[in-house]
């Protein structure tokens, strides 16, 4: 893939992955919109694993205490960090079992321009409600068992081009109270066993495909994806500690808006 190619979907990856304005969307937009080929699926795993490094070098502390959680289990002692563990599990068995069901059953059935473009409004006017209507009483010390699975089985409709996994599980969030930026924190650490387990099955396409330009555009985008992904979350988190969802609540109504009008004019 020309260097161009990568790099553009690198920086829309890394600037979208963790905004809820649906990072998947937009990489099956890009070739859509520019008339470049299908980067396919292999590529789309690869810059997001890019932003998995992102993610665990600024939450480095909750990554640090849940290590630390596990370390002080095997001595019989308990921590917060034990209970994030316990707590991320759970959000992310849905995901993994409708994952699983979508890859060997749907495919990229899913992939479908019209279904982002009504996704990317219908699930951003859901987003306005939740932050308007959501008290801002709950961190993240306050979650318990049922709010994890609710969370986990709200980002089961992150398969869906154009929901946003970010996106839905934070407007889960605020409709249960939680603050904006704990919201947006728990969201995060909620994309490392996904993001992740979606990698390793990356990475054995690439090894049973044997295509070593493949492997080298992959390792470069995954590197571009993390800077812009890095960039991209310390200006979010520093954005919600005062101010609210609503710019991105409009971008998702031009976009949708616009696709729109692509398709059906």
């Amino acid at each position: 893939m020309p260097l161009l190619h990568l790099i553009v979907l690198a920086l829309v990856q890394g600037i979208t992955e963790f905004l809820p304005i649906s990072s998947s969307a937009h990489l099956i937009l890009v070739p859509y919109v520019t008339g470049w080929q299908d980067q396919g699926p292999l590529l789309d795993v690869a810059v997001h694993v890019g932003t998995l490094l992102a993610v665990l070098i600024y939450f480095w502390r909750d990554v640090w205490e849940m290590l630390r959680g596990l370390m002080l289990a095997l001595r019989g002692k308990r921590s917060p960090g034990q209970r994030m563990i316990v707590h991320l599990v759970i959000a992310t068995i849905p995901a993994i079992l409708a994952g699983y069901l979508l890859h060997k059953y749907a495919g990229d059935a899913l992939r479908s321009v019209a279904i982002i473009a009504w996704a990317t409004i219908g699930f951003g006017l859901l987003l306005y409600i939740a932050d308007k209507i959501g008290m801002t009483v709950r961190r993240i010390e306050h979650m318990n068992i049922g709010t994890a699975l609710m969370l986990g089985l709200a980002q089961v409709l992150a398969f869906i081009p154009g929901t946003s996994r970010s996106g839905i599980t934070m407007t889960a969030a605020r409709f249960l109270g939680y603050e904006r930026a704990d919201t947006a924190r728990f969201s995060m650490l909620m994309s490392i066993p996904v993001i992740a387990g979606a990698g390793l099955l990356g990475a054995l396409d690439l090894v049973e495909a044997g295509d070593v330009r493949l492997t080298e555009d992959a390792l470069i985008g995954a590197g571009l994806a993390f800077i812009s992904a890095l960039i991209a979350i310390a200006l979010m988190m520093r954005w919600l500690r005062r101010a609210s969802f609503t710019p991105f609540v409009i971008y998702r109504m031009l976009l949708g808006a616009a696709l729109l009008a692509l398709i059906y004019l």
